[in-house]
């Protein structure tokens, strides 16, 4: 898994976790319903400051996202 996609997979864990669509979390964070998807769907891209709008939005840390066996183990960007 790459960090795009374990974003992605963040942001739906969460979102399920808290019985949201992913229009009331956009709703809720104050980001474009697009970005989310694009997020979600096929780009698995975001900003720091787009993951943070996500995470205020939600009521958590950016350190709350990151804290998750997602992230552990990342495929390297670099080869």
């Amino acid at each position: 898994m790459n960090v795009g996609e374990a974003v992605k997979a963040r942001i739906l864990q969460l979102c399920q976790e808290r019985n949201l669509s992913i229009n009331k979390l956009s709703h809720m964070s104050g980001v474009t319903q697009s970005t989310v998807n694009n997020i979600s769907g096929r780009n698995r891209s975001a900003t720091v400051s787009t993951i943070q709008k996500l995470c205020d939005g939600l009521g958590i840390t950016i350190e709350e996202f990151f804290h998750s066996e997602l992230f552990r183990n990342l495929e390297q960007e670099l080869k």
